[in-house]
């Protein structure tokens, strides 16, 4: 039987601090330990385990060649699997329920992986998740973490993820040369709906609200229908309907962010837990 070298996960956290940070000086501040010891410990990695170079040098930075590129991933992993391990192990006592507010956007595209992984490492906790437009849930107390959209310069809590709005329609379908040009959006609370519909007047583009609903499933059905367009953040949008844009005579739409919030009345060790995996979750 081969032999293989084991990999420290010590050696892993110290790899990825310096990929997320670009440079070892700052890498070594994250892990806590001297640059001289996390120069040492990339040395051991490259030389003595992996046999491969790992890092591109450019002044005090540095990129990852393609093996680091596939060990990055790998580490990753490694790493979560390693944290999710120990607190399964040490932690049997992780029970309680957690309370989760979010739009219904982020239900089928984020939430699936995060409790899946948070429900493997904490199998006695319930989650409770309440969907509801973000200007609603910023009204509520009851909630114990909350996901919301935000303007730019308007955030609050933590930062999940900076994303663009675009347009989108249906394969094989053109609503968007319809005069006035009919849109399926989210009701009139929505801030997202307010952007895409100055940015047409703007451009003096005419258009119609042809379709509300506070269900992004119904919105997505409505435009798969080949009825309207609608404008959703990028990441949301799936591989059956096609991003359009300033080709196509709609105008470029600006940032939003997607953040989150924590109830510090009800903070605990479940909710934190759950927290970390949100944060996590909407890194990928």
């Amino acid at each position: 039987m081969a032999y293989h070298p084991s990999i420290d996960t010590e050696l892993l956290r110290s790899f990825v601090a310096i990929a997320d940070t670009g440079g070892f000086t700052r890498a070594a501040e994250t892990v806590n330990r001297t640059q001289s010891a996390v120069s040492m410990q990339m040395k051991r990695l490259e030389e003595d385990v992996v046999q491969r170079p790992l890092f591109e040098r450019d002044g005090r930075h540095v990129r990852l060649t393609p093996e680091g590129q596939v060990l990055l991933g790998y580490a990753r992993r490694i790493l979560k699997l390693h944290g999710e391990v120990l607190n399964t192990l040490r932690e049997p006592h992780m029970v309680g329920a957690v309370r989760i507010g979010t739009p219904d956007d982020y239900v089928m595209r984020f939430l699936p992986e995060i409790l899946s992984r948070f429900a493997q490492a904490y199998p006695l906790v319930q989650v409770e998740v309440h969907c509801e437009p973000s200007g609603q849930l910023l009204l509520r107390q009851d909630l114990d973490l909350t996901i919301v959209t935000r303007q730019p310069g308007k955030e609050i809590g933590q930062l999940l993820r900076q994303e663009r709005f675009a347009w989108a329609v249906a394969q094989g379908f053109t609503p968007h040369e319809q005069n006035p040009m009919p849109l399926a959006m989210f009701n009139a609370d929505c801030f997202c709906r307010e952007w895409a519909c100055n940015a047409l007047d703007a451009m003096s583009r005419p258009y119609r609200i042809a379709y509300t609903s506070p269900s992004l499933s119904a919105i997505f059905a409505v435009v798969r229908a080949g009825l309207a367009v609608t404008a959703q953040l990028q990441s949301l949008i799936t591989p059956d309907l096609r991003i359009l844009g300033e080709a196509e005579g709609l105008p470029l739409l600006p940032l939003t962010s997607i953040v989150l919030l924590r109830n510090e009345s009800s903070q605990s060790p479940v909710t934190e837990c759950l927290a970390d995996h949100i944060v996590e979750g909407f890194r990928l």
